[in-house]
């Protein structure tokens, strides 16, 4: 298609609408020489006769019947795009692709969802429960929009919005504290170098994060039963399998009400950013916008 004649097409459409050119010259607020000298020039370009003048009017010759069908539908399709573009807009829909570990899911996404949507009712969600390691390569294969992940010392590629800090502890159920210090006659301060550890996978980067700390300290996670879920850890400790690592944050009212108590540690582990990223070069999408700038104005832990 040649677009230099697209003007014309509109030019030719308004003629064939008003059967006549000071019609058209009217409703396009150009002169009739114009339109004139438009309808000459697309003639010439596509090489027949459009229209046909007579003391009557302005009739369409057969080719001017068969161009004026094509461009009628064409502009239709043109006007509904539009027309679905501004509704889009005006009510807020759109569709935005998320990524998240299952945790994190449960605990932050979702009541920060709930909101949102309350906010955009016709926002479409799509909601991807993976490590983040591997959200982080969705993100930059832009496989996903945004991501919420525990934030990486890497990836120059992501920019951040803070979600608020994560705190990793130790925890067991009160009968297998007791049972273990009553067993192997030690202190409570020694649990947790005599204890049975339930950790996450070692391909998890809160695993990989919790080795370092117990490495730094001598303390073998070797032999630790691990779970592929921070919910099935934690319902493992509940069970009195063992000491695990928890994000205390996610545990509030079990710390609460004792069913889980914090067993001690040689320090204090170092407290964790959690942060919604996404793609520096991410398009300026209205959707990922709407949730971007939500999420900015949001208060989370």
């Amino acid at each position: 298609m040649n677009s230099a004649n697209i003007p014309l097409y509109h030019i030719f459409l308004t003629v064939a609408r008003s059967s006549s050119i000071s019609g058209a010259a009217k409703s396009l607020y150009i002169s009739q020489p114009a339109v004139s000298k438009s309808i000459k020039k697309l003639e010439e370009s596509l090489g027949v006769s459009l229209i046909k003048r007579s003391s009557k009017g302005i009739t369409l010759t057969n080719e001017g019947n068969i161009l004026y069908r094509y461009l009628h539908s064409a502009f239709e399709t043109i006007s509904a795009g539009e027309d679905t573009l501004r509704h889009i807009h005006e009510l807020g829909i759109g569709h935005i692709r998320i990524g998240v570990s299952s945790t994190l899911c449960k605990h932050i996404l979702l009541p920060c969802l709930k909101d949102f949507l309350t906010e955009y009712p016709h926002m479409q969600i799509t909601i991807s429960c993976q490590s983040t390691s591997h959200t982080i390569e969705l993100i930059e294969n832009n496989e996903i929009d945004i991501g919420l992940i525990a934030r990486p010392d890497s990836a120059k590629k992501l920019d951040y919005i803070g979600a608020g800090q994560i705190h990793d502890i130790f925890v067991s159920s009160p009968q297998y504290a007791k049972g273990l210090i009553e067993r192997e006659n030690i202190s409570s301060n020694d649990i947790i170098n005599n204890s049975n550890l339930i950790l996450l996978d070692k391909n998890n980067l809160t695993r990989k994060f919790i080795n370092n700390y117990l490495s730094s300290w001598e303390i073998s996670s070797d032999t630790a039963m691990e779970v592929n879920s921070m919910e099935l850890l934690i319902d493992f400790v509940k069970t009195g399998l063992g000491v695990g690592c928890i994000i205390k944050e996610f545990i509030k009212e079990e710390l609460n009400n004792k069913s889980l108590i914090q067993i001690k540690t040689p320090s204090t582990i170092k407290p964790r950013q959690i942060c919604f990223a996404y793609s520096k070069s991410l398009p300026s999408d209205s959707a990922c916008t709407s949730l971007i700038n939500f999420l900015k104005s949001r208060t989370f832990y």
